[in-house]
């Protein structure tokens, strides 16, 4: 689950983390009211959306006076915004956040992620600060240093040490490393985050750091646990078929192709966007349903599947191992009688109970395409959707 910025700093302030005051606001006079409470001469007036890339999109301007806040408030509330993470049908901004102008001397880049391949929390640091940090690991990938804090220990001086080394910090900086990244990483880990990003941190005139922008996520596995986090969740920044998908614990992520995906088991979901592309087409959806999913968990995902505008077809690849292949083929004529079908559908099923779903299926009078492996079944409906076309 993504948050704001302005709500990632108010987590992080809990922590003592040092970021700038500011204000959220969802009109142009919450925005007028809040740069009056933290006094000039000079704030930022930020749009808040889950994206980055905001400043080259237009969501972020420094201004000077009050008049200028309400005229860049007017501008970005209902704006749509485009960046390069928001894809070409961008973000409408609907929150704001003013703050106060710092005065920046340096500009760096530290994020904190799990590290799956070793089961630690790893420290990403760079020089380069406030750029497109994949542009930098693809063309100077030596400014960036990463090093591992073992759960075990946490953090320890000479972590300190490395990031005052990498970061090249002087004076009141380089004594503030440490303390910097023992309450990041505290944050990080009773939070339960899966990515901490903070671009830029800055070094401030006076040679202080300064959280100046923060992306923060979290494992959506341990919301159950902190419910002050879940109330963060704004639905408005999500997918309205992703939403629907977590009302029945599906695992559902909307993406840009042509092909709808019903498949259960996550490599086996991958392994099936994979071949629809090896094949000449692009997946719609990534959807797992699970294991052990029922009837009714099934009609729900291929809802939300034939919901999406962009499906030219549907794949149903499933793998019965404690999931039913009947319990599929049921779930699969009923959504189909529900809301109908109006594109082509490939079936692949395997596995436990396949010939009760296959008999099923075959005898529902549904003009469904059936598939003997999965490499057959990707041929089947990339070619039923580019002879459709």
């Amino acid at each position: 689950m993504n948050i704001h910025e302005y709500q990632a700093k108010a987590v992080l302030k809990e922590y003592g983390v040092p970021v700038p005051r500011g204000g959220a606001a969802f009109s142009v006079e919450d925005a007028v009211r809040a740069a009056s409470e933290l006094g000039g001469p000079v704030w930022v007036v930020k749009a808040q959306i889950h994206a980055g890339g905001r400043g080259k999109g237009g969501g972020v301007k420094v201004v000077k006076s009050l008049d200028d806040v309400r005229k860049e408030a007017e501008r970005m509330l209902g704006m749509t915004l485009v960046t390069h993470q928001t894809g070409p049908k961008g973000r409408v901004v609907n929150r704001l956040y003013v703050e106060e102008g710092a005065a920046i001397a340096r500009e760096l880049y530290l994020s904190l992620l799990v590290d799956r391949s070793t089961s630690r929390v790893s420290v990403v640091a760079s020089t380069e600060g406030g750029m497109d940090i994949e542009e930098v690991a693809a063309h100077t990938p030596e400014k960036i240093v990463s090093f591992s804090i073992d759960p075990a220990t946490g953090v320890f001086p000479h972590h300190g040490r490395s990031l005052v080394k990498t970061l090249k910090l002087e004076g009141p900086a380089a004594k503030q490393a440490l303390p910097l990244l023992k309450a990041l990483y505290k944050a990080f880990v009773e939070k339960d985050m899966d990515m901490l990003e903070i671009n830029p941190l800055i070094v401030t005139g006076d040679g202080d750091l300064r959280v100046l922008d923060a992306k923060v996520s979290f494992d959506s596995n341990a919301l159950y646990r902190h419910e002050d986090i879940k109330a963060l969740r704004d639905i408005a920044e999500e997918d309205e078929k992703e939403i629907e998908a977590s009302n029945y614990d599906l695992s559902y992520i909307a993406l840009d192709g042509e092909i709808g995906c019903m498949v259960n088991g996550a490599g086996l979901a991958m392994a099936t966007m994979d071949i629809i592309k090896l094949y000449g087409s692009e997946p719609a959806n990534f959807l797992d349903v699970g294991g052990g999913a029922s009837k009714e968990k099934v009609t729900a995902a291929f809802k939300i599947i034939t919901s999406d505008p962009n499906v030219k077809g549907i794949l149903v690849n499933i793998f019965g191992g404690i999931m039913r292949c009947d319990i599929i083929a049921e779930g699969v004529i009923a959504a189909v009688k529900e809301v109908g079908l109006k594109v082509p559908l490939v079936v692949r099923l395997e596995g436990t109970n396949v010939e009760q779903g296959k008999a099923i299926i075959r005898d529902s009078g549904l003009n469904v395409i059936a598939a003997n492996d999965l490499s057959d079944a990707a041929e089947k409906v990339v070619a039923a959707v580019k002879g459709a076309a």
